[in-house]
């Protein structure tokens, strides 16, 4: 074969991979793991662009690399696959969802396969898949039957719980569990029937049914999580958004609050993506107080972290959704009321808290009593208060918050001021310096003074108690739509009960539409006989009609890839002490506080229940940068059908027009191209430059509607996978935002036909030598060894290609066609070109993958060098110099010095004044 053709090579290795099952990942002790993950794709009908690669290539990069230096690796891929896209799909089509999400799959695996990543596809998922889905349910199930003990800060299983109960009643019971759970003893617990039992049961389970406060969208029918609600509306399709009650299933993160921050500590994450984690669980430490109102037996309580500022509270604050703001609501502000709580309901709990310039609230009529001075402070409702954080009520000291001050102003509302010299005049001053006034028996003291003395106030006079407080709310895990995993859960007397292990998977039923039933009931409502009858029992009961949300397959998946085919178990315990957990995860940031918290939340659960050994399922993790897209512009002249290039577009009134970027190559528009494009311009006018229609260019997001979508079937079409997998490493550093630009791409290219050169001869026959290598090509491999290896150890590819660039230079000046130098070459280069190097390694007559080769070993000594060239200094300026060994040492190199021809006419007989030799750098003289 002449000359590099990529059309040939890389099918041909991308279908021996496939049969020879080369990177199939078995258990194998004699050699040490590592674990390389993708975040896996959702499979959208549009495909991939160039931009979604990105973090796979350096995944596969680490991973082949990891293979040549003796590690075992597991390197799966899988398919995120229940979403709403494919749903709605259904809806407007009636396809079934399993349809779409096949051919999008398929359309997904092809163009994974032709990019050539070191894939084990023999562990693919598919979270659609019942044989998957099945252990999805066979979690809940061990969620659901378990509890959080505080004491022992674990979960533990629900029927150790029921014992507890059993001999002792829930005095001694430290749980996360419901608010309104009664004390009872244990004649009072076994006294109980069984419904009675299993709802007090539900009070303390890990996954529980209650009254939730939710984003729910009637046009998708269905509840939304915060991330997915953007000002109102559904971040899928625009549709309105409302706050609501409704009966939700929902999981006890919260008890994992304190572990899920302390756990932080303990992985090799970015730091901003682990701030975001924290700022989301928001630990705050403060006190718990208790407000009485006026003539009523009702209490508000309110979370504070400022209990030293309460002498300045002038009025409280409620949620919308609160159960209070209605039993609190007088007869005579009732309408105002109720109308305020629907304006509420209109707008997503974000845009409520990121909203800080719309100022709006309504009196409820009620007082309550301040506990420590007595004085009545009006009660409001305020859509900046979430029922969801602390008690959903907030003790307003507009003297120290910035919201209550700004509320306060525009209600003419007090503000007492409560610290010495605090400037109030303009804005709320929330320090924590100075002394205490206006605080009855507070003052004097330092702030951190009064907030211990206002605690032990509290606690003394039974109104309140110190305590730590957490933003995080619990997981919402349900959702009203059909393509999702069913809850392996049925109903008796409206009491939940789980289904027999033997019996899953509980099989996604069919149904005539996607949509909720006339009734409002999610669509699985629409089912036939979706029922299910207990072993031993007659009659048959409903099954849950809410499908499970789209995170909780993506909580776990990372254990099945480690054991995909076993039917018996979720994962072999042997097989999981193996693989451990990741070693390598990649992927996008914006799954901050969904995925990953969510994934770290169920690997504690399981590995509290021994089901698991790591308590961290990913230690490294990485967030890959977005590739941009480069928009490509023509410009027309307005009012003609005529377009006149980039450079001549000032000369005229012209307007910009995005053009598909796949009509331009270096910004020249191949103009037949562009009028089979737009047929409707066919017989435009195009004034050239230099003979030439140059376009215009901006970087944008990749989007279809900017025409700026690069496909990567047509980038390995024209220029192979190789090119493609270096040049994306090639743009910039890997967490970087960096924008797409082919006008590089021939440059990469030519770099692997020049590559493809050393091996052959000037007739383009295969050819190299036996020979000894020389010095400096033994140099230009081992700078080439050292630096390749350092960079993948930091994840710095981009780095790599250069120097790659740079060794094929060197070797093709030195005219290098040595067997020893070029096949280590390979090597080095092969995790990022893999096809290119398993065809030259093939030609080199190895009868295995360059994969299972050992990565070559540095040696230092080649990077020595054998002279050194000394500028000698004689006064201050430089006479000569001279070339020594670089062996010699400081005495050896003055004599050498001083013996020198040049140097002894300078000195001119005399013996220098002093002599300075810094070895390896200069030679300095003073006469």
């Amino acid at each position: 074969m002449a000359d590099y053709n990529h059309k040939q090579i890389e099918p041909k290795w991308q279908r021996e991979w496939k049969k020879n099952e080369t990177f199939k990942a078995t258990v194998d002790k004699s050699k040490p793991k590592f674990y390389s993950l993708d975040m896996f794709p959702y499979p959208s009908g549009a495909g991939l662009h160039v931009g979604h690669p990105l973090g796979y290539i350096a995944s596969d990069i680490v991973s082949r690399h990891k293979r040549n230096k003796g590690f075992n690796v597991l390197h799966p891929m899988g398919f995120d696959a229940f979403g709403l896209p494919a749903e709605q799909y259904a809806i407007q089509t009636g396809q079934h969802p399993a349809i779409t999400t096949k051919e999008n799959i398929e359309r997904y695996k092809e163009q994974l396969e032709n990019i050539g990543f070191a894939f084990d596809w023999d562990k693919e998922v598919q979270t659609c898949d019942p044989k998957y889905y099945k252990w999805t349910q066979w979690i809940f199930m061990q969620i659901f039957n378990s509890w959080y003990d505080y004491d022992a800060a674990k979960a533990r299983k629900i029927d150790e719980l029921t014992a507890i109960f059993s001999e002792s009643g829930n005095a001694s019971v430290n749980a996360a569990c419901d608010e309104d759970v009664p004390s009872f003893s244990a004649e009072e617990w076994n006294a109980m029937s069984e419904e009675d039992q299993q709802n007090m049961l539900l009070k303390y389970r890990l996954t529980y049914l209650s009254e939730t406060a939710v984003n729910w969208c009637p046009e998708l029918g269905t509840v939304l999580s915060n991330d997915e609600v953007k000002d109102g509306f559904s971040e899928r399709g625009g549709f309105p958004v409302i706050r609501k009650n409704m009966k939700q299933w929902s999981m006890r993160i919260t008890a994992y609050a304190e572990r899920l921050l302390e756990g932080l500590e303990t992985i090799d994450w970015p730091e901003p993506l682990k701030e975001m984690q924290r700022n989301w669980i928001g630990k705050s430490k403060g006190a718990e107080v208790r407000f009485q109102v006026e003539n009523s037996d009702l209490e508000i309580e309110v979370f504070t972290t400022r209990i030293d500022t309460i002498f300045g509270v002038t009025f409280l604050s409620l949620a919308p959704e609160s159960e209070l703001t209605t039993q609190l609501t007088t007869a005579d502000q009732k309408e105002a009321v109720e109308a305020y709580v629907a304006q509420a309901a209109t707008r997503s709990e974000r845009d409520r808290m990121a909203d800080v310039k719309t100022i709006s609230g309504v009196f409820t009529g009620s007082y309550a009593i301040n506990p420590y001075n007595g004085e009545k402070v009006p009660v409001w409702v305020a859509d900046y208060v979430l029922a969801g954080y602390g008690t959903g009520a907030v003790m307003a000291v507009p003297c120290g918050d910035q919201r209550d001050y700004d509320f306060a102003k525009h209600f003419d509302l007090p503000i007492v001021p409560v610290i010495k010299d605090a400037d109030i005049s303009e804005q709320a001053d929330p320090t924590k310096e100075g002394t205490m006034i206006n605080s009855g028996f507070l003052d004097g003291l330092t702030c951190l003074e009064a907030i211990d003395k206002a605690i032990a106030f509290a606690e003394g006079k039974g109104v309140g108690k110190g305590k730590i407080n957490y933003r995080i709310r619990d997981a919402i895990f349900a959702r009203q739509r059909y393509w999702g995993e069913p809850v392996p859960v049925y109903f008796k007397n409206d009491i939940p009960y789980l289904v027999a292990e033997k019996d899953l998977p509980i099989i996604l039923p069919e149904v005539d539409k996607y949509l909720p039933t006339e009734d409002g009931d999610p669509p699985l409502g629409r089912a036939e006989n979706f029922t299910y009858t207990p072993e031993g029992k007659n009659e048959a009961f409903p099954l849950e009609m809410s499908t499970m949300p789209g995170w909780a397959g993506s909580s776990w998946y990372w254990y099945r890839y480690m054991d995909a085919h076993n039917e018996n178990a979720f994962i072999d315990k042997d097989v999981q002490e193996y693989w451990e957990n990741v070693d390598l995860y990649i992927g996008g940031s914006e799954h901050a506080t969904g995925h990953l918290l969510y994934s770290r939340f169920w690997n504690k659960i399981l590995f509290d229940l021994g089901h698991v050994n790591q308590e961290e399922p990913f230690k490294k993790l990485i967030n890959q940068g977005m590739i941009q897209g480069r928009s490509n512009f023509v410009y027309r002249v307005k009012g003609e059908n005529k377009f006149v290039s980039f450079g001549l577009r000032k000369e005229y009134d012209t307007t910009a027009m995005h053009v598909d970027v796949s009509l331009c190559r270096n910004d020249e528009l191949d103009l037949e191209a562009f009028k089979n494009w737009r047929p409707d311009l066919a017989d435009a006018e195009f004034i050239l430059e230099d003979g030439k229609y140059i376009c215009g260019w901006e970087v944008e997001k990749m989007s279809k509607s900017k025409y700026n979508v690069v496909n990567p079937d047509d980038i390995i079409e024209r220029y192979g996978a190789d090119t493609l997998r270096l040049y994306e490493m090639f743009l910039g550093p890997l967490e970087q935002f960096k924008p797409w630009n082919t006008n590089g791409i021939d440059g990469v290219r030519k770099f692997l036909g020049k590559l493809w050169r050393l091996f052959h001869n000037g007739q383009g026959e295969f050819e190299v030598s036996d020979a000894a290598p020389s010095k400096d090509e033994l140099k230009s491999l081992h700078k080439t060894i050292k630096k390749a290896e350092e960079d993948i150890e930091r994840y710095s590819f981009n780095t790599s290609v250069s120097t790659f660039m740079i060794c094929v230079n060197e070797l093709s000046a030195l005219k290098c066609n040595n067997r020893a130098v070029l096949q280590d070459l390979l090597v080095v280069i092969s995790p990022y070109a893999p096809h290119i190097t398993e065809e030259l390694w093939s030609l080199l007559g190895h009868e295995t993958s360059i994969v299972d080769t050992s990565y070559p070993e540095f040696n230092e000594e080649y990077l020595k060098e054998s002279d050194i060239e000394y500028p000698v200094m004689i006064n201050g300026k430089m006479r000569t110099k001279l070339q020594l060994s670089a062996d010699m040492n400081k005495a050896e190199i003055e004599a050498a010095a001083l013996a020198d021809e040049t140097v002894q006419k300078w000195l001119e007989g005399k013996p220098p004044k002093k002599v300075i030799v810094v070895p390896k750098k200069i030679v300095n003289l003073v006469v």
